[in-house]
């Protein structure tokens, strides 16, 4: 079932809710919608009631904010923990991942965090994107370049070499990760690849919290999740044998571990 919300600032966001039990929202990051992570979300549907959204700016749902803000998210995640009755577990998927944490150090009523892959730069002397890509990427935006923003998040925030391009263009994927174009300042501004993670807030993060990784992902996503299982009082870390960052197109793996640790 699709319904609409209003966020805080007027934003319309699409929100589908299926199955019945505690509370579970679940959050794809970049080029995700809620029909990504639907899948995922009917493996838990038989013991939890699932909520998918789609992101301001992606999707069904719009974008009423004169500005990108990573406090714009944190109020629509917010929005949709009331409309399931004022308190849920958060599930997100790269910054995704971020975004659900963000929400717990933002205050966000909370019962339990999986996170999947945080794309956090765990260490200063990783490699690491020039601090002015969200200015560049936001003006690709403005300017309709969807094709342009889509290239530049690809090539500089994820790392997939310039060479690569002209294929994934070519193939059917393209349009689809080229439409979710206009949120995608909105994924880099809140993982902020250019700096180091924010070890200080993520420390005082007092509920539940897991992290888990695929060992076939990047070294760099792996050392992140990592990171954060370290870094947040009592967190738990799971590795999953042959995953990587793709795991929503093979989620009963994935569905059985949160389902342990949300249950």
């Amino acid at each position: 079932m699709t319904e609409n919300i209003t966020s805080a600032d007027g934003t319309t966001l699409a929100v589908d809710t299926i199955g019945h039990g505690a509370p579970v929202i679940l959050v794809g990051g970049a080029f995700n919608d809620r029909s990504t992570v639907a899948g995922l979300g009917a493996e838990l549907a038989s013991s939890f009631t699932v909520v998918t959204y789609d992101r301001r700016a992606r999707g069904a749902s719009d974008d009423k904010s004169d500005d990108y803000s990573v406090a714009n998210e944190v109020a629509d995640l917010g929005a949709v923990i009331d409309h399931v009755g004022g308190r849920a577990s958060l599930f997100g998927h790269s910054s995704g991942a971020v975004l659900v944490l963000e929400g717990a150090m933002g205050g966000l009523p909370v019962d339990r965090i999986a996170v999947y892959e945080p794309p956090y730069c765990a260490d200063e002397n990783q490699p690491r994107p020039p601090a002015d890509l969200y200015d560049r990427l936001a003006a690709l935006v403005a300017a309709g370049d969807r094709d342009g923003a889509t290239e530049l998040f690809l090539c500089e925030a994820v790392g997939v070499p310039a060479e690569v391009i002209p294929g994934m263009k070519a193939g059917e994927g393209w349009s689809f990760m080229a439409g979710k174009a206009p949120s995608l300042p909105y994924d880099i501004l809140v993982s902020k690849p250019w700096q180091v993670m924010p070890f200080e807030r993520l420390a005082r993060i007092g509920v539940p919290v897991l992290a888990v990784y695929g060992d076939q992902t990047s070294p760099l996503l792996a050392e992140g999740t990592r990171a954060v299982a370290a870094t947040v009082p009592g967190a738990e870390l799971t590795v999953m044998p042959g995953e990587d960052h793709a795991v929503l197109q093979r989620p009963a793996a994935l569905a059985a571990i949160l389902a342990k640790f949300l249950g």
